[in-house]
């Protein structure tokens, strides 16, 4: 038998229980793809990150799974996975973690804020089907476009309050187009704090709806801060649970996103 350390870590909050939670496996010795993935499926988050601990390394290993697939990249769970390690080892201020793409995510401390650097992606215009439009419950759309490194599509709506208020149906949503992992809707925030909002659905490779999505920030940064003018923006994410984070346009190729997340569950895995 073998003891997995273990954490429950709810990110781009500061308060337990809100933002999104994520599941964080500090693994001392390599376990199998089809291991992990049944970790990730028994705590049932939407994301678990494994972080490959071995002495003396100057990159960090880490991997991310939903209960349905491995996902490349993950910020919620990049930033739980930070939040344990600087918590465990008050001494260190960076991390450099390297995903499966091998980009090098590096990870600063900053006070009670963690500060997670990124790529940037672009999007291209891309038509939404109807269907999906339907199942979203949404009747009119603004823009529509497609990032390709996630596969995700994005959908700008004119109003907030529309997009808080979005009911999906799930079966309906998943059998409307088969070509993407999820879809992002996000509109301009009426609240005096942020600049925009957004929600992401992904029954396709995930969750039904994931409460707060560092990675969809990848293209959504570019996206709102080529229409609102600005490198630096606090980003809303108005799912059930809420969750909050600023996005930074470093150059054009690196962003950085700054968020807190609070430990609330850690113990031991038995597998």
């Amino acid at each position: 038998m073998t003891g997995i350390e273990t954490y429950i870590v709810d990110s781009f909050t500061d308060e337990p229980f809100k933002g999104n939670p994520a599941g964080v496996c500090l693994i001392k010795r390599a376990i199998s793809d089809e291991k992990m993935l049944s970790i990730a499926q028994e705590l049932g988050l939407s994301e678990t990150a494994f972080v490959h601990l071995q002495s003396g390394q100057e990159k960090i290993p880490i991997r991310y799974f939903s209960p349905k697939m491995e996902i490349p990249l993950c910020g919620h769970a990049t930033l739980a996975a930070a939040k344990v390690l600087f918590q465990n080892d008050l001494g260190i201020t960076k991390i450099h973690f390297v995903n499966t793409q091998d980009l090098d995510l590096t990870i600063r401390k900053d006070g009670a804020f963690i500060i997670m650097e990124f790529p940037i992606y672009g999007t291209e215009p891309r038509t939404a089907p109807e269907a999906l439009l339907v199942a979203l419950g949404i009747d009119e759309i603004k823009n529509s476009a497609y990032n390709e490194e996630t596969k995700i599509l994005l959908l700008e709506i004119n109003d907030c309050k529309v997009l808080q208020g979005l009911q999906p149906d799930f079966e309906k949503l998943k059998r409307s187009i088969d070509s993407i992992n999820g879809v992002l809707v996000t509109a301009l925030s009426d609240k005096p704090d942020y600049d925009f909002e957004s929600r992401y659905f992904w029954p396709w490779s995930g969750t039904n709806e994931d409460p707060v999505t560092g990675g969809t920030h990848t293209f959504l940064a570019k996206y709102w801060g080529d229409r609102l003018g600005k490198r630096k923006m606090n980003s809303f994410q108005c799912s059930e649970r809420t969750g909050f984070m600023e996005v930074e346009l470093i150059d054009q190729h690196k962003m950085t996103i700054k968020g807190k997340a609070q430990i609330v569950l850690k113990g031991e895995l038995t597998i």
